[in-house]
């Protein structure tokens, strides 16, 4: 516990007197009322127990922030990161600004931003290994990266930057609001540490003494509706009408006349000429999900096509699965498969921790995605097996894992596309990101099972039919994906924030490129529908032609996907928490140097020792006690 100092001033000691009863988004602000379980359960820190004799303990509380006090000192980083012991590319709090007006009619707002430990955290509900627990003690959203394994899904869904993934030790923490402070009665150590008594702490609702303001929104903070952040502002002082930030994210903030609010809207600052950025596109850090989401696909659409084709009788599916070519076509998708979940796992800052994955399946649509995946693959596995073997019993076999893969694979589609629908990323909440999806799993299944099996199916002389049904497919899907993007550019425009924003940056940083695979889609559109109209002998080879433009059309699109989402995240500074300066440094060599704050990623590097000192560690006991706890679903405390 947090030893208190005989000098401690007064104002780093709490100060809430009376509190109110209900905050201002409706909800209670006691949290655990007298006599209720909840209060049964002492908070223990560091192996030590201690009931505090704060009589606010169970009541949720926030921070106070007085922009116009704040002087961009960084006095409540240091404090923050000496405190929690950060290395110095981790902040669990960070001062950001936006920037009006020029000279000599200059302004700055400074915002420090650390976890609002909100009253409805995403970050808890996303996670995947239930790393996060909001408690009734404080209100606190506390995280324990021992169980996390650096998926990084909980900093793609905050609004607020606050969980840090540290692409060193491949694992996230962040801020825990000094519970072990306020067990003693003391502010946490950003404010206390505060110079310009810009930063306060207390109940949520209480305004601080000399404080006349208790607003939820800033210039440059994202919408308070998507997670109630208890987090409280003042902010008198005027403003320009437009708010610029400093960092590399193309966003300004616009006020709006009817309610004084300010808005987010697109900052041309990289100006309206094209770039192809290859390099930046194809090696982003999220290829694996590139590599994995576009290979599952493939193989759920070739699987469902089997196995529906042949549920409704379709004879030319019928005569797939009779002929030569069922067995070379399973063992490509298997191959297609494992390798994608593999590059997934090792995408995972601790990969050696992937059964976690299963941990959240009441709240995380990642959990649930994986699970999905993982019935899907191994009742998939399970079929190709039985398909070895033409006796009865193996036959009525593939009939029960053809149904668990469909189900399975249907369910796993279905949450890979919503762990995407996040209101922190405006340019994938969007409905397109469900016609892409679902869309490239059934042209990409029909063009995986033409590949394969049309080669066998001419030899044969039975290749017509296929084709024609492989090719309806085939454009069906593709016709969704283009429809979905027509539908996407207008409405991003038409947002007009931080989605419209990442059009910008596609119809620039990487304009060429976006063309590219616009003029790929139209060529794959003309192929497809050739294919369906000449005759089987020229419809096969001009199917490979299809699936390489496909093939190139679907990385550069689903790359697209990934790299050009920005978030509602907090403003950085010139250097710090500036995406830009991040790369810049990485080019260099800045980045070399521990000082500046960034570092090159070296989680991804995996070791067999640690899986090893894992697994040997590992008691039959505690496996089933595992796999008891994911299908036990307990009530987050």
């Amino acid at each position: 516990m947090f030893k208190v100092r005989s000098d401690e001033p007064e104002y780093a000691f709490l100060w809430d007197k009376e509190t109110k009863k209900v905050s201002r988004y409706g909800t209670k602000i006691e949290l655990a009322p007298e006599g209720s379980e909840q209060r049964e359960q002492p908070l223990k820190i560091n192996d030590e127990v201690l009931v505090s004799e704060n009589p606010h303990r169970y009541k949720q509380h926030g921070f106070y922030f007085n922009a116009d006090n704040c002087i961009g000192c960084h006095a409540c980083e240091a404090a923050c990161s000496e405190k929690n012991d950060n290395p110095p590319h981790i902040a669990f709090r960070s001062v950001g600004f936006v920037e009006g007006g020029s000279y000599p009619a200059y302004q700055r707002i400074n915002i420090s931003m650390a976890c609002n430990h909100c009253e409805d955290p995403v970050c808890l509900k996303g996670c995947p290994t239930r790393a996060y627990t909001k408690y009734t003690e404080y209100g606190a959203v506390l995280q324990d990266p021992d169980i996390c394994f650096g998926c990084g899904y909980c900093t793609w869904v905050c609004p607020y930057n606050a969980p840090q993934l540290d692409p060193v030790k491949g694992q996230v923490s962040k801020c825990n609001m000094c519970v072990d402070r306020l067990e003693v009665g003391l502010k946490p150590a950003c404010v206390s540490a505060c110079l310009g008594n810009a930063l306060n702490f207390g109940v949520i609702e209480n305004v601080p003494e000399n404080r006349e303001e208790c607003k939820t929104e800033i210039p440059g903070f994202p919408s308070p509706e998507i997670t109630r952040p208890n987090i409280r502002f003042q902010q008198m002082r005027s403003t320009e009408l437009e708010m610029t930030r400093t960092d590399a994210m193309p966003i300004k903030y616009h006020k709006k006349t009817d309610d004084g609010k300010f808005k987010p809207v697109v900052d041309e600052k990289f100006g309206k000429e094209r770039h192809w950025n290859w390099k930046k596109l194809l090696g982003s850090h999220e290829s694996s999900h590139v590599m994995f989401t576009l290979g599952t696909q493939a193989v759920m659409g070739a699987f469902f096509l089997l196995i529906l084709g042949d549920m409704l009788g379709v004879d030319s599916i019928e005569a797939v699965k009779d002929s030569g070519a069922l067995l070379p076509l399973l063992g490509v998708m298997f191959v297609i498969q494992a390798f994608g979940l593999f590059k997934l796992n090792m995408h995972l800052g601790k990969p050696h921790r992937f059964y976690r994955g299963f941990n959240n399946l009441r709240y995380s649509p990642l959990s649930r995605e994986i699970l999905g995946v993982t019935i899907f693959f191994g009742s998939f596995v399970a079929y190709a097996f039985c398909s070895l073997f033409d006796h009865p019993f193996f036959a009525v076999l593939r009939g029960v894992f053809a149904t668990t893969g469909v189900i399975g694979g249907l369910g796993g589609l279905y949450y890979m596309y919503r762990i995407y629908r996040i209101k922190a990323r405006p340019f994938w909440d969007h409905w397109q990101t469900g016609t892409a999806f679902f869309g490239n799993t059934i042209s990409l299944g029909a063009l995986l099972t033409g590949l394969v099996t049309l080669p066998v199916m001419t030899a044969g002389g039975e290749s017509t039919a296929l084709l024609k049904v492989l090719s309806g497919l085939f454009l069906l899907g593709l016709v969704m994906e283009i429809i979905g993007h027509l539908f996407h550019g207008r409405d991003m425009n038409r947002l007009g924030n931080e989605g419209a924003a990442s059009w910008y940056v596609q119809t620039t940083t990487y304009g060429y490129s976006w063309i590219t695979r616009n003029v790929l889609l139209g060529i794959a559109l003309i192929l497809g529908i050739t294919v369906l109209l000449v005759p089987a002998n020229l419809g096969v080879g001009l199917w490979f032609v299809l699936a390489a433009v496909m093939l190139a059309a679907a990385v550069i699109s689903r790359s697209l996907f990934f790299v050009l989402v920005i978030p509602t995240t907090m403003p950085g500074a010139f250097f710090w928490k500036n995406k830009g300066f991040q790369e810049h440094a990485r080019e260099i060599g800045l980045a070399d140097m521990e000082q500046v704050g960034v570092v090159h990623e070296g989680h991804h590097k995996f070791k067999v020792d640690e899986l090893w000192e894992t697994i040997r560690s590992t008691s039959p006991r505690q496996i089933y006690q595992h796999i008891r706890d994911i299908f036990i679903w307990k009530p987050v405390p």
